[in-house]
């Protein structure tokens, strides 16, 4: 029996990581297998339409299009964890560690699950191709400016998280060219984790 895998996706705004996370997850249990799949910005906007004081705080910040502060994001998905994690899924986690104080936390949560062969995979592409797909996907947060401040953010941020997964035993780096047609990454991706 194969032992449960951990995928953890990475990728400027608008990359598709988000696509190639759900494309995994459906490939994966199309196999018999069980997936915990957690999009720590798609369960922060579901949150943020809550009626308590925190949620409007979320909804506030969202909409402004600033950063969450860090114990945010990992409430999110640690209270996933908590609710929903047996120790039998794969774990695909999209959007759950883009700051170091995030990773430090996921990486001790998937040493406290005794999760092995963790996964992190960089979906790549340029500022400029970003920058065009979110400006045609017409988010409400996707305003010119909201959209600069969170690449910005992403460059501010994320090389020192992946350089900090890079350096731990037990995490496997996959970097994909996200310019291709969807098909062409998912293949990449299926050929790079699941064979």
């Amino acid at each position: 029996m194969t032992l449960p895998q951990t995928y953890i996706f990475f990728g400027r705004s608008g990359s598709g990581k988000g696509t190639q996370a759900v494309l995994l997850k459906e490939y994966i249990e199309s196999q018999g297998r069980k997936v915990l799949y957690i999009e720590t910005g798609e369960e922060l906007r579901s949150f943020s339409d809550s009626d308590n004081y925190t949620a409007k705080r979320t909804k506030e910040t969202i909409e402004g299009g600033d950063f969450m502060p860090v114990f945010m994001p990992i409430w999110i998905w640690t209270n996933k964890f908590v609710k929903e994690y047996d120790g039998t899924q794969d774990l695909i986690l999209d959007g759950v560690a883009r700051r170091k104080g995030e990773a430090s936390a996921l990486d001790s949560a998937l040493k406290f699950y005794e999760c092995k062969n963790i996964n992190i995979i960089n979906v790549v592409i340029s500022r400029d191709e970003a920058f065009k797909r979110l400006r045609l996907r017409s988010r409400n947060d996707d305003s010119d400016a909201g959209i600069w401040k969170r690449l910005d953010w992403y460059e501010r941020d994320v090389p020192d998280v992946l350089n900090y997964f890079k350096e731990i035993d037990g995490y496997i780096y996959h970097e994909i060219d996200g310019e291709r047609s969807i098909e062409d990454i998912h293949e990449d991706i299926k050929k790079m984790v699941c064979s």
